[in-house]
């Protein structure tokens, strides 16, 4: 394999591994419901994103890249879907966004 393409993977892996952990502890330091599920969210994808990108370029052309790419595009789908979801029954529950003005 290309040393090259090895390097550029282990950056992708070292990177998404670095966004979720910095969503972990969004999830953890945020105040309220709506912004740990926004830390969560974005966080999420990106690093799955650049997780799977780079184990792709680790596969390389195979079966497995394939699959792989397949699975990256149902997080994509879903993890946009389960956010919009997890807001609407909160807001449907009673659970609104703090605002500045709730004091």
């Amino acid at each position: 394999m290309n040393i090259l393409a090895e390097l550029l993977a282990y950056a992708c892996l070292v990177s998404g591994a670095f966004f979720v952990i910095v969503g972990a502890i969004g999830v953890i330091r945020m105040p309220e419901f709506y912004t740990r599920l926004h830390a969560a969210s974005v966080t999420e994808t990106l690093g799955s994103i650049l997780v799977i990108a780079g184990l792709v370029l680790l596969a390389g052309f195979s079966l497995v890249s394939v699959k792989l790419l397949m699975v990256l595009l149902f997080i994509l789908f879903t993890s946009c879907t389960a956010v919009h979801a997890l807001a609407k029954a909160a807001i449907h529950g009673g659970l609104m966004p703090e605002t500045d003005d709730d004091d």
